[in-house]
């Protein structure tokens, strides 16, 4: 079952939450791994601020496309990229697009499928705007990765050391990697590859840098089911135990490519 969290992506308070980082290289060197974005036209499905969409722009891609359900995901996202060609962003749903059949060469959906019900249908809808033989990427975290202890640079495991239903939640809106495998393949995928990926979130370097961060739940879904005290007493319990700056915050995630 999924468990949602709190957050409103449709909120103004939310303005700019998921569009004020730049992708890590290292995610930019797993990416090249799996496919070549050379010339290709790209959908980033569930684009949030376009962060990974302009990834995809920057790593070659002839035409990107994100796709969001939030207005003001999308707005966030166009207001990032004004000026930059080949990235357009559109509202539309992971499971219905908008978007022409067989008209993309790479369909990446990054943190999305664990707000979802349920893998199936946009998965369905991946394999439709695919051209044969065409590339879904899949990046999201499974129970084993959100499970991880807490550490210096491993930050999201000591929210669930200090307020262990944040992990109950976590875990509960997470899907293995079994599950969302057969959904890749019910969908008519096939050649399915999974890896982990330890990205780089971010790097600060003061601390206060990161309890602004942390005080704002910038990009951070789940803090939204923490209130304004509990997030103060989270952020006094990461401080005592970081080290000295900079810090750099990495996740882990999985990565599953699976060809149309």
């Amino acid at each position: 079952m999924v468990v949602m969290t709190a957050i409103d992506f449709h909120a103004e308070s939310n303005r700019g939450t998921y569009a004020r980082r730049a992708a890590d290289i290292g995610w930019a060197d797993a990416m090249t791994a799996i496919v070549d974005p050379a010339g290709k036209r790209v959908a980033d499905i569930g684009c949030g601020g376009g962060i990974y969409s302009q990834a995809w722009q920057t790593l070659g891609a002839a035409d990107v496309v994100g796709v969001d359900f939030s207005a003001r995901m999308v707005a966030d996202a166009r207001e990032r990229s004004v000026g930059i060609s080949g990235l357009a962003f559109r509202q539309g749903d992971a499971a219905a697009t908008g978007l022409a059949p067989a008209s993309r060469d790479i369909v990446f959906e990054r943190a999305l499928i664990h707000h979802l019900p349920g893998c199936e249908p946009a998965f369905a809808e991946a394999h439709r705007v695919l051209v044969p033989g065409g590339r879904l990427i899949v990046q999201d975290r499974t129970p084993a990765d959100v499970e991880l202890p807490g550490a210096p640079e491993h930050l999201r495991g000591w929210f669930f050391e200090r307020f262990p239903r944040l992990l109950s939640i976590e875990t509960g809106r997470r899907p293995s990697s079994e599950t969302v495998e057969k959904a890749l393949l019910m969908a008519g995928f096939h050649a399915i590859e999974s890896r982990t990926l330890w990205e780089v979130r971010r790097t600060y370097t003061t601390v206060e840098e990161l309890e602004r961060d942390l005080s704002a739940r910038t990009g951070r879904s789940i803090l939204h089911a923490l209130d304004d005290a509990e997030l103060h007493d989270l952020i006094a319990y990461i401080r005592a135990r970081i080290g000295a700056p900079p810090i750099v915050e990495k996740d882990r995630w999985t990565i599953w490519s699976a060809t149309a």
